[in-house]
């Protein structure tokens, strides 16, 4: 044994420090170990509650930004331990959000809103999508096969990652012939997470609760009624994991009681429905009321 090592060991000793053991961020037990930490709970079947405060924008060519809502969102979710063919475990996350318009002047839920581009009176739909589950189990391996490479730096006494998710897929409110004519979805979604370096490579099941900033660049939504007018908008927002679902604020709690019960916890483990997006969910409740009948809700 080298001198330096039996030194550390006897400093160790004398002053009753451990050393902690760390993940190792580059093997594909640490992918699992971490994001595990970072989306959810280390132990399976322990719910835990993200939430999230900002603003939404519009943006159109040759006029100035409109400010349009405040947001209040909130994601409960819960992991289960799965193995794959090879005897590895990994896990898979199951989800349901809401996400609440407010006024931004007011901070008070909005149920009509007064379109600035029509000048029309619409009712607002508000986001609830149930589940919002991951696409597939995270066994720590990327498309390649090959063990993943987290997007995750460490700064200091802090770690931040990045993740970028462009979106392009069949819009469910459009026609058969989106190939010829477009009416494809197209949307762009930033997620920046962050907290403290310890917290997050210690190697037991201490609570990790990072913040997250997110930016999403999208379409009007549907229920604004923009009939093809140009333009597109942009949301900003900043949270964070919370201690419990009891931290929710008292907006989002009174809001989930009165109309979402569902929502005071995540789907069950072994979900399999298909997710949920702002676009279906609109279109359900369209469908449910006839195109003749009431617009919008919450």
């Amino acid at each position: 044994m080298k001198l330096s090592s039996i030194v550390a060991s006897v400093l160790l000793a004398a002053t009753g420090i451990s050393a902690q053991a760390e993940i190792d961020m580059n093997t594909r037990d640490g992918v699992v170990a971490i994001n595990r930490k970072i989306q959810c709970s280390m132990e399976d079947g322990v719910e835990k509650t993200y939430v999230w405060h900002g603003r939404a924008y519009a943006r159109r060519q040759g006029e100035a930004d409109k400010l349009l809502f405040g947001l209040l969102g909130m994601n409960v979710r819960q992991c289960v331990t799965v193995t794959n063919d090879k005897g590895e475990e990994g896990y898979r996350q199951v989800s349901r959000e809401i996400m609440l318009y407010l006024d931004p002047r007011t901070g008070e839920t909005l149920r009509k809103w007064e379109n600035p581009y029509t000048g029309e009176t619409v009712e607002v739909i508000h986001v609830a999508n149930d589940p919002v589950n991951s696409r597939g189990p995270n066994f720590g391996y990327g498309r390649d096969g090959k063990v993943a490479k987290l997007p995750l730096r460490i700064v200091g006494e802090y770690w931040q990652m990045n993740i970028e998710v462009p979106l392009f897929y069949h819009n469910v409110l459009a026609g058969e012939y989106q190939k010829y004519v477009g009416g494809t979805y197209h949307a762009t979604e930033m997620f920046n997470f962050y907290g403290v370096r310890d917290d997050l490579l210690a190697e037991d099941n201490s609570f990790v609760n990072p913040g997250v900033s997110w930016v999403r660049i999208s379409q009007w939504l549907p229920w604004m009624e923009m009939n093809g007018r140009d333009g597109v908008m942009y949301f900003n927002a900043q949270g964070t994991k919370l201690d419990s679902w009891d931290d929710l604020p008292e907006q989002m709690k009174d809001e989930i009681a009165a109309s979402y019960p569902e929502y005071r916890h995540a789907p069950p483990g072994d979900d399999t429905r298909r997710n949920e997006t702002s676009w279906t969910y609109f279109k359900k409740i369209f469908d449910q009321r006839g195109a003749g009948g009431k617009r919008g809700g919450h």
